[in-house]
């Protein structure tokens, strides 16, 4: 599938930890259509080392995000009972305790795949066994989606390099401003500044002033 900006994001229903105790077996996004905006990030394992500290930044932040109408998704092909293991380990201990967006189960690798983050490649052999190369997991994908339930950004990191939560939260103040005001966002834009329009005469007047 590749490249989902622009795109309606892939629908999933699946099980999740909410709250960081409670287990539920329907979980979808569907629930903030038209109302929410959405950071849905995946990560590769629980009870790893990058994988920790990813999703503390997102819980630090997670105020913010909500601020801005915006719900945070984590989700990793574990199981919902790795899941909530892990949400009862010390964040002294490398666990992810205090974690109270919802953390999705993606045990069939469907929902990695539909967004095209699974990585590791399966097949059939000539045998008709199938076969897998590399772990089946999911690398660091984050998907930005609009109360339409657009794709309005995306980001896939190898599984060594950790994501930054400040760009996310970035992007999304760019995607409200553009809404909200009709006017793209230059290169390095940040919140509190100005913007520019999409004219000759717009980028000509936004040059000579930066």
């Amino acid at each position: 599938m590749g490249v989902l900006v622009g795109k309606k994001a892939p629908e999933f229903k699946s099980s999740a930890v909410l709250n960081g105790t409670e287990i539920v077996s329907d979980f979808s996004l569907n629930q903030y259509l038209g109302n929410k905006y959405v950071v849905l990030f995946f990560y590769p394992k629980d009870f790893t080392f990058v994988c920790p500290t990813e999703l503390h930044a997102f819980q630090e932040k997670l105020a913010e995000f909500e601020s801005r109408n915006c719900a945070v998704v984590a989700c990793s092909t574990d199981t919902e009972q790795s899941h909530w293991g892990w949400l009862q380990m010390p964040k002294s201990n490398g666990g992810i305790k205090g974690i109270t967006y919802p953390v999705v189960a993606d045990t069939n690798k469907t929902i990695s795949y539909n967004y095209d983050v699974l990585a590791g490649d399966f097949f059939t052999d000539e045998n008709g066994m199938l076969q897998a190369s590399g772990e089946l997991i999911a690398y660091r994908g984050l998907f930005l989606i609009d109360k339409a339930g657009i794709v309005q950004h995306q980001l896939v990191n190898n599984l060594p390099l950790g994501r930054n939560v400040d760009e996310a939260l970035r992007i999304l103040d760019a995607l409200i401003f553009n809404e909200e005001n009709g006017e793209a966002c230059p290169a390095n834009w940040n919140s509190g500044k100005t913007g520019l329009k999409a004219t000759h005469e717009g980028i000509a007047d936004y040059l000579s002033k930066n």
